[in-house]
C-alpha cells in the first residue's frame, strides 16, 4: 500500500498556536487561537510580539474554509470543544496580554454557542495559560487547565488547575503540580482513566483516577515534556511521548506501567495526532523548533509515521514552520483530511500560513 500527501488549502494566520475542528447546529467550523502578531520596527523574537489577538474562526463551505468570524483570545494558545447536556462550549487558553512586558496573569476564557454565535460563559484567572482538555468519568465532566511558566520576573507561578462541572458551572475541583505544563492527554486501559500531564521543566507525570481523584502514577519524561498520543494494536496498549529536547519515545502497557519500546529519530516536536483509517494507523508528529528560544530554528520537516510490524516507521514528512498543532478534519474512507497550524515564518516573524492537506491512502499500483 501507498498514499499520496498534497496541500488542499493554505490559511493566513498569525504565531497560530492550535486548531480545533466541530460541528454545531449543522456548522463545520476551525477555530485558530493566535499568540501574537508582529510588531513593525521591532526585531524578530519568538518570544515578542503583540498578544493581543483573537481566535480566528472558519467555516467549511464546500471542499475550502472560509473566514467566519472572531472571538477575542489574547495570547490563544489553545481551543477545546465539547458538549454537556446539548450546549456547546469553546475554552480558549490564554496565555499573556501585551506587547511587553507581557503580564501572564490572564483570564483563559470558556465560550457557549448561543444563537448562532458564541458568547462569554465564563473566565479564570490563569498563569501563562496553555491548554484546556476536556474529559468524562463516572458521568462528571471535567476540564484541565495546564499552565504555569517559571522564568525570571514573569510572576508567581501556579500549579495546573482540574474544573469540575457542577451543573452550572465550573468550579476548581484539584491542582496538579506544574512548573511549565503544556498538555493533558486523558486516555482509558480497560475501563480506568488515565491522564498524562506534560511538563517542559518538571516530570510529565501520568495520573490515573483512583479515590475520587486523579492520582500520581508513573513518571513518563524527565523534562520537556509536550505531547502524548496512544493507541491499541494486537492486544497491547501504546503511548507515543513526545518531548521537544528528546527523541519521541513509544511506550507499552506491561498491565501496570508503560515500559519503553522504542525511540523514533530526532527532536523539536510539539503534537501528536492519531489516524485511523482503511485499516491503517498512522500518527502525525509536528515540530515546532530546534535549537534556542533565543536562537530558534523553525523551518523544519514533520512525520507522518505508520504502525507497520509492531513499531511506527515514517511514512512521508512534510514542511513546517513553527509547528504548533496538527487536526483530523475528515475521515472519508481511505482519504484523510487535517489541519496543521504553523506558529511562526522561516525570519521567525508570526505572520504566516497554516495548511490543509488532503492524504489518500492507496493500494499498491493504484494511479
Amino acid at each position: 500500500m501507498t498514499f499520496s500527501l498534497s496541500e488542499q488549502q493554505r490559511i493566513p494566520t498569525s504565531g497560530a498556536r492550535a486548531a480545533k475542528a466541530f460541528n454545531v447546529q449543522g456548522l463545520d467550523l476551525l477555530a485558530i487561537p493566535q499568540l501574537a502578531v508582529d510588531v513593525a520596527g521591532k526585531p524578530a523574537g519568538m518570544n515578542d510580539g503583540d498578544s493581543d489577538t483573537e481566535v480566528l474562526l472558519y467555516r467549511l463551505a464546500g471542499d475550502r474554509y472560509e473566514p467566519f468570524g472572531s472571538l477575542i483570545g489574547p495570547g490563544g494558545e489553545d481551543a477545546e470543544f465539547f458538549q454537556i447536556d446539548g450546549r456547546s462550549f469553546l475554552a480558549i487558553a490564554c496565555i499573556r496580554t501585551g506587547s511587553g512586558p507581557y503580564d501572564f496573569d490572564t483570564d483563559s476564557l470558556i465560550y457557549e454557542w448561543r444563537e448562532g454565535a458564541f458568547e462569554l460563559f465564563q473566565k479564570f484567572p490563569s498563569f501563562a495559560a496553555k491548554q484546556w482538555k476536556h474529559w468524562q468519568v463516572a458521568g462528571r465532566h471535567f476540564l484541565g487547565l495546564a499552565q504555569g511558566l517559571e522564568l525570571p520576573g514573569a510572576g508567581h507561578n501556579r500549579n495546573s488547575l482540574v474544573l469540575e462541572w457542577d451543573g452550572a458551572s465550573f468550579v476548581p475541583f484539584q491542582t496538579i503540580p506544574s512548573h511549565w505544563s503544556y498538555n493533558w492527554y486523558p486516555f482509558e486501559i480497560d475501563g480506568r482513566l488515565y491522564v498524562a500531564h506534560a511538563d517542559h521543566v518538571g516530570a510529565s507525570v501520568l495520573y490515573r483516577w483512583a479515590n475520587d481523584r486523579l492520582e500520581p502514577h508513573q513518571e513518563l519524561i524527565a523534562s520537556g515534556g509536550r505531547a502524548f498520543v496512544h493507541f491499541e494494536r494486537d492486544g497491547d496498549v501504546y503511548l507515543l511521548a513526545a518531548a521537544i529536547t528528546e527523541p519521541p519515545r513509544l511506550l507499552r502497557w506491561d498491565g501496570t506501567v508503560f515500559v519503553s519500546v522504542q525511540e523514533l529519530a530526532g527532536t523539536g516536536a510539539r503534537e501528536l495526532t492519531l489516524i485511523e483509517s482503511a485499516g491503517r494507523l498512522l500518527i502525525i508528529r509536528v515540530n515546532f523548533i530546534t535549537g534556542s528560544p533565543a536562537a530558534p530554528e523553525p523551518s523544519l520537516w514533520s512525520q507522518i509515521y505508520e504502525w507497520r510490524d509492531g513499531a511506527l516507521d515514517v511514512l512521508t514528512e512534510f514542511p513546517t514552520v513553527g509547528g504548533t498543532d496538527s487536526e483530523i478534519l475528515r475521515v472519508d474512507g481511505a482519504v484523510v483530511t487535517f489541519a496543521v497550524s504553523n506558529g511562526l515564518s522561516a525570519d521567525v516573524r508570526f505572520a504566516g500560513e497554516s495548511v490543509i492537506y488532503r492524504l489518500e491512502l492507496l493500494e499498491a499500483g493504484a494511479a
